[in-house]
């Protein structure tokens, strides 16, 4: 995340999560603010954390693997307040720990909690007072979003249990709908994406894409098929009524597939590049690999042009990249970089 001129990064370090500030243009470190955490990821995989920052208002928000969320000054890294959301909320360890971006709306910080009485939960930015809780769903790793569907703003999540829709100010569920796969072993990872008035949620371990149209009181199923475009990890993109992303499990081998929002239609597909993210740079994707290579192409449903290939880090990247100001930042286990696009 880069906001006012400074890279936030979030990271652990032994037995601590950290929040720090670098200077976006050197690298400079300008603050850190760290705590203690106990998380032990039971897989065999990194202890996180696994969320990204959220900048807002002059303040960071940060949701740590174990659950602590916490909100600092981005001037000086200095605490404003933190809340300790699973031993609050009685919240179970679940798979990878705790994920998704906070989201911030007006005087509230929304987060999927998956506490059984406290599915999801509104905080007061000002001082981390609870506002309201809403749903018993558990959480998943998808972060929510805010978005004005058929002229009514809504909070819309993708929860281990499906889509919730509700109400950012009072809390009030206005449509929920189960998508998740029938295996335990699964996860809801990507992020609803929105275009018009159409909703778009992905998952993989057999679930599939689909793609709603909103009314003012309900939804209308466009199309859904496991064979599209199902999001692992990484959230997809939209240009001009076209999505791109990463279709397939991770560890399977995934295509990076171009389909039509409204109809579900492939347009093109590319295989070989194994799992990675895609960030959408005006008219141009920003494919990075889990290898760490960057593939600059153009976002064209016609075809999918390569305009350029770059080695940039070696090891597992697997964290979302940071696209700011011409510059890409990204990192992997243990080297954070800054690279100028032309």
């Amino acid at each position: 995340m880069v906001a006012d001129g400074k890279l936030i990064v979030f990271h652990r370090q032994d037995a601590r999560e950290l929040v720090e500030a670098w200077n976006a243009e050197t690298g400079a470190k300008v603050w850190t603010y760290s705590y203690p955490t106990g998380y032990r990821d039971d897989f065999g995989f990194d202890e996180g954390p696994r969320s990204a920052p959220t900048v807002d208002g002059g303040r960071v928000y940060t949701f740590g693997a174990d659950g602590q969320l916490h909100c600092v000054n981005l001037a000086d890294g200095k605490k404003i307040w933190s809340e300790d959301t699973h031993s609050k909320f009685k919240v179970r360890k679940g798979y990878f720990g705790a994920a998704g971006a906070p989201l911030v709306d007006e005087a509230r910080v929304l987060m999927n909690i998956g506490g059984p009485d406290a599915g999801i939960v509104a905080f007061d930015r000002n001082n981390g007072k609870v506002l309201w809780t809403a749903t018993g769903d558990p959480a998943g790793y998808s972060s929510p979003v805010l978005a004005t569907l058929a002229g009514m703003k809504r909070a819309l999540f993708l929860t281990r249990t499906g889509l919730v829709d509700l109400d950012p100010v009072s809390g009030k569920v206005r449509h929920s709908m189960r998508w998740r796969s029938i295996s335990d072993a699964s996860v809801n990872a990507a992020t609803p994406l929105v275009a018009g008035d159409v909703l778009f949620l992905s998952s993989s371990y057999g679930t599939g894409a689909i793609a709603l149209e909103a009314t003012a009181g309900a939804y209308r199923k466009l199309w859904s098929s496991d064979d599209v475009l199902s999001n692992h990890y990484a959230t997809s993109v939209i240009r001009d009524g076209y999505l791109y992303g990463f279709h397939g499990r991770q560890e399977q081998g995934q295509e990076l597939h171009c389909a039509e929002l409204r109809t579900g239609k492939v347009r093109w597909s590319i295989d070989g590049l194994r799992a990675g993210s895609v960030t959408l740079a005006g008219e141009h994707l920003l494919v990075l690999r889990e290898n760490g290579e960057l593939i600059v192409g153009t976002a064209d449903p016609k075809a999918f042009r390569v305009l350029s290939k770059h080695q940039l880090l070696d090891g597992t990247v697997r964290a979302y990249p940071a696209w700011a100001g011409g510059r890409l930042y990204l990192r992997n286990e243990n080297t954070v970089a800054c690279y100028r696009l032309r």
